[in-house]
């Protein structure tokens, strides 16, 4: 069955930074595109970045473009977006998903509605001073 279960979200001062990890089980990460979505109180959740199946090709959201990166270490079967220069506007839930065949491979960071996806419950980031 697959799961994916985030960590390291929590309190930070603007400028600060966090590394988030998404670890996956039931499938391998290398096959799939994982992406890293966010959710502010009371809006839709919005795309932030994702990572394709070979590791080398990621896509951005402009808003986080030159301080996110996202990664993957497929030993461990996780992926992880360290944050840089935060900002409070971004706090919000982040969680990760893959979205369900015939769509696993594809980034997308604004997908259609009505792609499904499997994702994580999610874990809470506070930009705040």
């Amino acid at each position: 069955q697959l799961q994916l279960v985030e960590s390291g979200g929590g309190l930070v001062q603007p400028g600060g930074s966090l590394r988030l990890s998404c670890r996956a089980s039931g499938i391998t990460i290398h096959s799939f595109a994982i992406t890293w979505f966010r959710q502010a109180p009371g809006k839709e959740p919005d795309g932030v970045s994702c990572i394709r199946m070979s590791g080398r090709s990621t896509v951005y959201a402009d808003s986080v473009k030159d301080r996110f990166t996202i990664s993957r270490d497929s030993a461990k079967n996780t992926v992880y977006l360290q944050m840089n220069s935060l900002k409070p506007e971004d706090t919000a839930v982040y969680f990760c998903a893959t979205a369900r065949a015939p769509y696993s491979a594809i980034c997308a960071l604004n997908p259609p509605k009505g792609r499904s996806y499997y994702r994580g419950q999610g874990t809470p980031v506070t930009v705040s001073s």
